[in-house]
């Protein structure tokens, strides 16, 4: 596994994504497409990728959301490559890359359809914190923090 950083208009980054996409709208078929402008990745997005060889298996971003806060987003494992601890590694690799520019918190939203994601992220020191915008009306959000 080759575990490297990218920024979002990275082709890899974007095919992943799209699986990513599929996968969220299998969970949520009624509400998945109001996500789309919360997950918006653009210049100020940090990316890391996984690739199996040429294959890219798995990536994770974050964007500063003020100063001290990052807000990780787009975390996603190929199917196949579930269960071996790399969406851990991508996620300590996204925090240790905050903790570098200088930031302090991280937060992030999964849903409640996901519940590997949850326990992951609980498993990880991130305590479920009320809804923050655009999430404070969203019933299916979970909304976590961590102080890195």
């Amino acid at each position: 596994m080759i575990f490297t950083r990218a920024n979002f208009s990275d082709p890899d980054f974007k095919k992943l994504i799209v699986q990513l996409d599929k996968d969220l709208l299998g969970r949520y078929p009624l509400i998945q497409h109001k996500f789309a402008p919360f997950n918006f990745m653009d210049e100020h997005a940090r990316i890391v990728l996984v690739h199996d060889g040429e294959a890219p298996i798995a990536c994770g971003a974050f964007r500063p959301k003020s100063n001290e806060t990052v807000e990780i987003k787009r975390m996603f494992t190929h199917p196949d490559y579930r269960k071996r601890g790399i969406g851990k590694q991508v996620l300590n690799k996204l925090e240790l890359w905050a903790k570098e520019e200088g930031f302090v918190v991280s937060i992030l939203e999964t849903g409640n359809n996901q519940p590997e994601a949850i326990a992951a992220y609980q498993k990880s020191g991130y305590i479920q914190i009320p809804n923050f915008a655009p999430y404070e009306n969203v019933k299916e959000s979970l909304c976590f923090s961590k102080k890195l």
